[in-house]
């Protein structure tokens, strides 16, 4: 039976929520229109399948599989739907920036998630399952309810992999460290405030007589001397880096940046056209108040602590530098702290 049509103003109001009832494509925000040709795949990404999930323009699925997650297979896969694919999806990860990269070479429309938009569409669903996911990635393709990932140049990528390892073979050299001095307390045996490059000759002289202490130590002493040594070949390869940057070198004009800061917000930022103003910069790595309005509440909370933990580390540590340990008076001391004097 057809739709009842109406002269007056009321009887077009209701042939309007008739309409919408239907789930016609008429209605609805622009960007959420599309043909009944369009698809949308989504991609949950694992470390050795994925879950792919096609649906089209209404919302239906159209064809679900489990993937090997090399990029040849997923684009072999996309590519035999001989569907109308208008954006695949994947949820941001270490793994999926590289097969997005992969996809978007080969022709395709691929972009990544932002993780924490992804996380809370999808916290409602009771059942968690990699199917799921990637029904949910698909439908939020299809609605346009998602934020796309700027996914880093390679050179960006190496440079923050050469950071990571860095920093992650300092901890380590500072947890033999620490673990050294633990064990020797215990026999009553301290090593107190010395520099590094004591420290060896330090804890040696301490267990001096002490034929088990001897063996253990000595073990622990190669050690740190082996991190240490590695710790030291990559912490050149950084200052490299930053010799050869010319954005690098001029970031270390400002009191508090060293070559570490410098090269961290470099490789974090990437590409700096992708910002339209300069207070997204701010915002992007958490470093804006949280802001939290609902009725008559009306909450302005500390940084939001949302993005790259690296970067927002690094320039928190740099304002703190500044603020305490630079000797210099400059105009951006006196910007951060207005009740200071010129010395």
């Amino acid at each position: 039976m057809g739709l009842p049509l109406a002269r007056s103003a009321a009887g077009r109001l209701s042939l309007r929520v008739m309409v919408f009832e239907t789930g016609s494509d008429v209605v609805g925000p622009k960007h959420h229109r599309g043909t009944a040709m369009d698809h949308y795949a989504g991609i949950d990404v694992s470390l050795e399948q994925s879950s792919v999930c096609v649906v089209d323009a209404t919302g239906r699925i159209v064809r679900e599989a489990k993937v090997a997650s090399e990029p040849e297979a997923l684009i072999t896969f996309l590519r035999g739907l001989t569907l109308p694919l208008v954006r695949i999806g994947l949820e941001a990860g270490p793994l999926s920036q590289w097969l997005q990269a992969a996809l978007v070479k080969a022709g395709l429309e691929a972009v990544l998630l932002e993780t924490r938009h992804v996380k809370a569409a999808l916290s409602a669903m009771i059942v968690k399952t990699d199917r799921k996911d990637a029904r949910g990635i698909a439908q939020l393709l299809r609605m346009g309810w998602f934020r796309p990932v700027h996914c880093k140049s390679m050179p960006a990528q190496e440079v923050r992999a050469l950071l990571v390892a860095r920093k992650q073979l300092q901890a380590k050299m500072r947890d033999v460290e620490l673990s050294l001095r633990g064990l020797l307390r215990g026999f009553g045996l301290k090593v107190g405030e010395i520099s590094k490059g004591q420290f060896a000759a330090r804890v040696r002289t301490l267990v001096a007589g002490h034929t088990m202490l001897e063996r253990i130590a000595e073990a622990m002493l190669q050690a740190r001397e082996a991190l240490r040594v590695e710790f030291g070949k990559l912490h050149k390869a950084m200052l490299a880096i930053v010799r050869a940057d010319a954005v690098c070198r001029r970031l270390m004009t400002v009191p508090g940046v060293g070559a570490l800061v410098a090269v961290t917000f470099t490789s974090g930022v990437d590409a700096p056209e992708r910002f339209a103003r300069s207070k997204g910069v701010g915002a992007h790595f958490g470093l804006t108040p949280r802001k939290h309005q609902s009725g008559e509440t009306d909450i302005t909370g500390a940084v939001s602590r949302v993005g790259d933990v690296m970067v927002r580390t690094a320039l928190y540590e740099a304002a703190h530098i500044l603020l305490t340990r630079a000797v210099r008076f400059s105009a951006l001391k006196r910007w951060a702290r207005p009740c200071c004097t010129d010395q």
